[in-house]
């Protein structure tokens, strides 16, 4: 099912435009992806939609909150179409790989903090970091590369 872009934009009292279509279009189909990433992805489709269009929309898109920004600790900003669910992220530490992790269990209990100091918590971020299958993959066979030369 293709979600309603236009229904979307509506939503949060947002023109519907080419630019912005073309950008949830994009951040749909690859979520996690950084700005670079979707100004290609958009300009490969709309060539004349310039860069700082495609920054306004994300900011756009961000501050009514139908993107979400994610930026893991000294990782580039990324951006993802879904929303509203308390997801989380677990980042690989060697090629930056970020994939898409359900919250534990229950409803919503990442949001109940061991104390919240007097704060309203509406949103928890949890980060998990490792290595994606791809690279530990690659590490085992550089290892065994490796050990095979030292024979």
């Amino acid at each position: 099912m293709t979600p309603d872009f236009e229904t979307q934009l509506r939503a949060v009292s947002l023109r519907v435009t080419r630019p912005r279509l073309a950008v949830l279009a994009a951040l749909r189909d690859h979520p996690h992806v950084d700005t670079d990433t979707v100004i290609a992805l958009v300009r490969a489709e709309h060539p004349a939609i310039s860069h700082q269009t495609v920054y306004d929309v994300l900011r756009a898109f961000t501050g009514t909150g139908l993107i979400r920004r994610i930026q893991p600790a000294g990782a580039t900003a990324r951006y993802e179409a879904r929303v509203g669910d308390n997801h989380h992220h677990v980042v690989c530490r060697s090629c930056g790989a970020i994939a898409d992790v359900e919250c534990a269990v229950g409803h919503a209990p990442c949001l109940t903090a061991s104390d919240d100091h007097g704060f309203t918590v509406d949103e928890a971020e949890v980060v998990y970091w490792g290595t994606c299958p791809d690279c530990a993959t690659a590490r085992l066979a550089q290892g065994s590369a490796s050990s095979e030369g030292n024979k």
